[in-house]
């Protein structure tokens, strides 16, 4: 059976059942193969500072979180701690991605995980009338506004991106 190029991924489903409005996009890629994020934004015609990208690390605590960044942007994983209380967080292995989260790398969003971990936004999002990020699946992202995001996902916003050398 062909698969339908506008399916419904469980972030829809997760912001539908919320009731709350957002923006599908879809860009070119190769099946399965993971685009990086400036080339995303660049190609569905948005600039790369409101499409974030969604990292997975743990804590020293042994703890999982969720930190979103603009997608030209690098996590700073020493903010990342402070945000969330860690003495240290590390990026998970790609290999442990699709197993704790049901995402893949490159359409791992922070909707609609297996499981619900703490999740940070990092600061700029919030002056943002509409942010954009996975809708779960490599080649769809969503653009929705971070207030209506916060009705669906509980997070808190922090300072997460490295400083520019």
């Amino acid at each position: 059976m062909a698969k339908n190029k506008e399916e419904k991924t469980n972030v829809m489903r997760v912001l539908e059942q919320k009731k709350i409005a957002y923006t599908a996009h879809s860009y070119p890629h190769e099946e399965g193969v993971a685009v990086d994020g400036v080339t995303v934004a660049k190609s569905m015609g948005f600039d790369p500072a409101q499409v974030f990208k969604t990292l997975v690390a743990r804590g020293a605590s042994g703890q999982y979180y969720v930190f979103d960044v603009p997608v030209a942007e690098s996590l700073d994983l020493k903010k990342a701690a402070r945000a969330v209380g860690e003495k240290s967080v590390e990026m998970i292995k790609s290999k442990e991605l699709f197993p704790l989260t049901g995402y893949v790398h490159g359409g791992c969003s922070p909707l609609g995980m297996k499981k619900q971990f703490v999740t940070v936004l990092d600061e700029s999002a919030r002056g943002q009338e509409r942010i954009v990020f996975s809708a779960g699946k490599i080649g769809r992202q969503i653009e929705v506004s971070p207030a209506d995001l916060a009705k669906a996902l509980k997070f808190a916003f922090a300072d997460l991106t490295a400083e520019r050398k």
